[in-house]
């Protein structure tokens, strides 16, 4: 495992210091607030070590209250909603200088036997051949903003491969659709808790961004404000965030300065693993630069 995946591993354990009452650090990756997906994780994480081994994760459903500061730690509260003979609801409240920054509540249910059916996975180049976002990034280093340039370009944890190139600094009008590869760069436990963690983590990484596409806008333009306001996830069997899945995306609608998108999450044999959305600010804010 790299170090820098091992630093997220630990970032998504959080330290238990009261009962249903987490700690979790923190960590810049550069934008202007805390990212969502630190708190999606971490959020999974404190609920699901209030619940039994056997019961796992099958949606969880947030709201994005206040930009976080990616310099403090985040205390997680959990309440214990129910424990019914086959799921388990919990309510998870993220919480920066007294004030609640993200809300979630998480769903867990005994394995059981049923109906099975599912889309087909998009027909798409696989990964093995497809630059990273970070070389990517390397090849239009002067033109990202000193600040952030060292973040944007040092290594990931999570390694990301988009289907289709686009130069964020000249973007062209496109169809509201996304392919993108990622994996976790290393190997992890077989934890399967774990996993899902981080792909609550990683689900965050460019969904809203799908909503830019069909207006030529892009996050790194200066006058563009771009935030999650909420965000839902759906677990539809055990994954493996260390090996690969193809995250395709679509926006089906945007107005009001908001910006609605949709992700599936597939795995290398074609499995829907996983489900998204997201809704999200996407405002031209000429004073934002």
């Amino acid at each position: 495992m790299s170090h820098v995946l091992d630093d997220l591993v630990d970032l998504l354990s959080l330290e238990p210091i009261e009962e249903n009452l987490f700690r979790g650090r923190s960590q810049d990756l550069g934008f202007r607030q805390l990212y969502g997906g630190q708190v999606l994780g971490q959020s999974l994480s404190a609920a699901s070590q209030t619940v039994e081994d056997a019961r796992h994760v099958h949606s969880l459903h947030g709201y994005f209250l206040r930009p976080g500061d990616a310099s403090m730690p985040v205390v997680y509260s959990v309440d214990r909603v129910r424990d019914g003979g086959s799921f388990s609801t919990r309510r998870v409240t993220a919480i920066q200088k007294g004030q609640p920054i993200f809300t979630c509540s998480a769903s867990f249910q005994y394995d059981e036997q049923g109906y099975e059916h599912q889309v087909p996975m998009p027909a798409v180049v696989g990964p093995e051949n497809l630059p990273s976002e970070v070389e990517l990034a390397r090849a239009m280093a002067d033109k990202l903003p000193e600040r952030i340039r060292d973040k944007v370009l040092c290594a990931k944890p999570i390694e990301i491969r988009p289907v289709t190139e686009r130069d964020p600094f000249d973007p062209k009008p496109g169809d509201p659709v996304k392919y993108v590869w990622f994996r976790a760069d290393g190997n992890l436990a077989d934890i399967p808790a774990l996993h899902k963690y981080l792909l609550a983590y990683a689900s965050d990484f460019g969904l809203l961004t799908t909503s830019l596409l069909p207006h030529g806008k892009s996050v790194w333009q200066k006058d563009m404000q771009v935030a999650s306001l909420d965000h839902a996830l759906w677990f539809h069997r055990d994954l493996r965030a260390d090996d690969w899945l193809l995250y395709a995306t679509d926006s089906p609608w945007a107005g009001n300065a908001r910006g609605f998108c949709r992700g599936s999450i597939f795995n290398r044999a074609g499995q829907l693993v996983a489900s998204s959305t997201q809704e999200g600010l996407i405002r031209h804010r000429k004073d934002w630069a």
